[in-house]
């Protein structure tokens, strides 16, 4: 069943623009206040959440008429999807009974996340400079503040479970290396791949060079791969210092073994890319069949 919460801030305004909306959608119920989202008790607000019940949808005109804040808001939405229920904003495109809806509700709480992560860093840096003028200087540890912000975003996507390992670094365009340095970052605990109904074991040939002689990254590249990449795949290395890899690959059809071993090839190229150096490969299957890639 769809909710509708409508608000304006004082008495004088009307509620009839936001009513009209939330009644073309279909809401049945409609919670109407008129008070100053700055005022901590919203009876009618209060009341709509308690009354919640399973698979309803919250509707709003706007995001601003359900919270005043950024935090707010997602501690409300939160509370909301914690009664089984789900959040639409009108106004916003915002619906987190789609998977776009949810990245979106995902992004916005990464930012408040990511706020809070400033404030944090200005009280410090308030109380540093209250016992001293100066600072030592030096580039900071860890992630920067854009790789933070993605690196929460990653998370939530992927202990949600809705979504590949590939979509979300689509999503979020970065490599699939990037995105479980984002996981150990955040201290997630990675699982292993599902098994699917076909398994087969492939034989990748894996050559990696610098793209000039000053580049020192070889090394480097090919360990990168292994971990982030390969070992994915119960990766096998018959000789410690050779160039051939055995790996084991689930899969349902035959295109969706050509897209993850299209998948593992792109992979290992940016990886190695990253490092200035370039990757030349083919793969073969190990089942007595003629397939190469």
């Amino acid at each position: 069943m769809k909710v509708g919460y409508a608000r304006v801030s004082t008495q004088d305004q009307d509620l009839a623009l936001q009513l009209d909306a939330l009644q073309t959608v279909g809401c049945t119920t409609v919670y109407q206040e008129k008070v100053t989202s700055t005022k901590k008790e919203r009876p009618e607000l209060q009341t709509m959440l308690t009354q919640l019940q399973e698979d309803d949808v919250v509707v709003v005109w706007k995001l601003d008429r359900l919270g005043r804040s950024l935090k707010e808001l997602v501690t409300l939405v939160n509370r909301i999807q914690g009664k089984g229920a789900e959040f639409q904003s009108l106004h916003d495109h915002i619906d987190t009974t789609t998977p776009q809806g949810r990245f979106t509700f995902h992004v916005f709480a990464a930012l408040a996340e990511f706020e809070r992560d400033l404030i944090r860093e200005r009280t410090k840096a308030g109380l540093a400079a209250a016992r001293a003028r100066g600072r030592v200087g030096g580039r900071p540890k860890g992630l920067s503040k854009a790789a933070q912000h993605k690196s929460i975003v990653a998370e939530k996507l992927y202990l949600e479970r809705e979504l590949t390992i590939k979509q979300i670094c689509q999503q979020l365009s970065i490599s699939k290396s990037t995105f479980y340095n984002y996981l150990r970052h955040r201290g997630v605990e990675i699982s292993t791949p599902r098994q699917k109904k076909k398994i087969i074991q492939v034989e990748l040939w894996l050559r990696i060079e610098r793209n000039n002689k000053y580049v020192r990254g070889k090394k480097r590249a090919r360990d990168e791969i292994e971990r982030y990449v390969l070992s994915e795949y119960a990766m096998k290395k018959p000789h410690k210092d050779g160039w051939d890899y055995i790996l084991t690959i689930s899969y349902d059809t035959d295109k969706e073994l050509d897209d993850i071993v299209s998948d593992i090839l792109v992979e290992a190229s940016r990886t190695a890319e990253d490092r200035n150096c370039f990757i030349e490969a083919d793969v073969r299957a190990m089942d007595g069949s003629d397939r190469y890639w």
